[in-house]
């Protein structure tokens, strides 16, 4: 619940502050390339708005094609970017609730696994024996 109100809290109350600056770079890095994205796009709309209207005022030299193109690579972008701000949260989310399910989690050292080689005289076979000690 802490993550999901300010992100990076969550990962503070299970102990694992190396995760914060990852959380926050993610975040922050995605929000500059949507803004960056969405100013470019809006520059070549309106661009392109302004030519079919007449105003030939800009001081950029591409070609309506170009223009028309070019808002569309932007708007991809801007979108993709917004896409991937959406992971980056929803993934600080899901890690801070895993984390903080298995935060009290008792690893105890009694738990092990042997596998080792039998063999079974009774009906000459030779086998695996798998034991779980919990």
């Amino acid at each position: 619940m802490y993550s999901a109100i300010i992100p990076g809290a969550g990962q503070v109350y299970t102990k694992k502050y190396w995760k914060v600056p990852i959380i926050y770079a993610g975040l922050i890095t995605t929000a500059y390339y949507f803004k960056e994205n969405h100013d470019l796009y809006d520059l070549y709309k309106t661009t392109y708005l302004n030519r079919i209207e007449g105003d030939m005022s800009d001081n950029l030299n591409f070609t309506n094609t170009n223009l028309v193109t070019l808002t569309e690579h932007y708007r991809r972008n801007r979108e993709v970017s917004a896409l991937l701000f959406t992971l980056t949260y929803v993934l600080n989310i899901v890690d801070a609730s895993v984390s903080a399910h298995l935060f009290d989690y008792d690893v105890s050292e009694d738990i092990s696994l042997h596998l080792q080689p039998i063999y079974i005289a009774k009906k000459n076979a030779s086998g695996l024996s798998l034991s779980i000690k919990l």
